[in-house]
């Protein structure tokens, strides 16, 4: 059963310009063509393009895609390489994690110290740098 562009768009809520780029970029082979020139995708590219979504959706990079596919593509490969990508990419998580725990610490103190009044007594602007020229 041959997919148009629009039914794989659909299928795997990707745009049809997301599909072309993954195409030009190399992360999905180019497509066979109809007789009227249309892209035909088949059950192999649908599988490949909803890898390369769920893998975008947990927020791996290109780079970390291209190689999970490239190892995924040696069934008889070890599996210790995509492990390698994974941890390390929850390593990446969990330090974004952390930035984002202090932001919310060091934001929640600015906020709580300010009194109310006029802008010319404002703790946030004073915390956010006095020589900001505000």
């Amino acid at each position: 059963m041959a997919l148009t562009i629009g039914d794989l768009s659909k299928a795997t809520a990707t745009k049809v310009e997301t599909v072309r780029y993954y195409e030009r970029i190399g992360l999905l082979p180019k497509p066979a063509r109809t007789q009227g020139n249309y892209r035909a995708y088949g059950q192999a590219e649908l599988g490949r393009l909803s890898f390369i979504r769920r893998a975008r959706d947990l927020g791996f990079s290109l780079d970390q895609v291209r190689a999970m596919l490239g190892l995924s593509d040696d069934q008889a490969c070890d599996c210790a390489g995509i492990d390698r990508i994974a941890r390390e990419h929850l390593q990446e998580v969990e330090r974004k994690i952390a930035d984002l725990t202090a932001l919310r610490r060091e934001l929640t103190a600015v906020i709580q110290s300010c009194d109310g009044g006029t802008i010319a007594d404002c703790r946030i602007i004073e915390a956010l740098g006095p020589s900001a020229g505000i």
